[in-house]
């Protein structure tokens, strides 16, 4: 994970590099790039070798699928209110269903035009196919700490009927790059322990 830091404690050679921005941010050939999905396609299109697989998405909908889950996961979890719970956690189901829906429903090359029969449900293990893209570097690890958190904190089990988010997780659990950088279970609680708010 990139750090952050604020304007006012962000180092000197930070402060001359690129005036104004806060970190993560790329300066090359004196162009600063500071959105953080600009850095990666500049990283993937620039820097990686050839030997290495390309990590951009072929399919536009993968990078959006799921964008709004962390979001009502956050407003779910930091919320004290009793009234306001039911709602939140509709929200963030209703989220969670239509990534679910994304994942279940096939992609152009896995529909067979000449059968005449409908598409069956997509097989593939993330959101863009069989191999892991940024759009699941940047899902996974939100969606890893949504089940952890929500879990502890809320008692709240991702839907077992949600099978195409739990078949999307489980692949990711069988790859080296994923179960190695994430963190373990506790230290996710951990770092959540004041910011999830208790029911009153």
């Amino acid at each position: 994970m990139l750090p952050r830091w604020t304007l006012r404690g962000k180092p000197a050679d930070l402060q001359d590099l690129a005036p104004g921005t806060n970190p993560p941010f790329v300066t090359f050939n004196g162009e600063v790039k500071v959105d953080v999905n600009k850095i990666e396609e500049f990283l993937e299109e620039r820097l990686v070798p050839p030997r290495y697989p390309r990590l951009a998405t072929k399919h536009p909908e993968s990078n959006t699928a799921g964008i709004d889950v962390f979001a009502k996961f956050s407003a779910f979890i930091k919320n004290p209110r009793k009234d306001a719970n039911d709602a939140l956690e509709k929200a963030l189901l209703k989220s969670l269903r239509r990534l679910d829906e994304y994942l279940r429903s096939p992609l152009p090359e896995e529909i067979d035009t000449d059968s005449p029969v409908d598409p069956p449900e997509s097989t593939r293990s993330f959101l863009d196919g069989p191999e892991l893209t940024l759009a699941d570097c940047n899902l996974l690890p939100k969606l890893h700490i949504l089940k952890v958190v929500a879990r502890k904190y809320r008692n709240f089990e991702i839907p077992a009927d949600m099978t195409g988010v739990w078949r999307y997780l489980n692949n990711a659990y069988q790859r080296e790059e994923f179960t190695n950088t994430c963190p373990a279970d506790r230290e996710i609680e951990f770092a959540y322990l004041d910011v999830a708010k208790r029911i009153k």
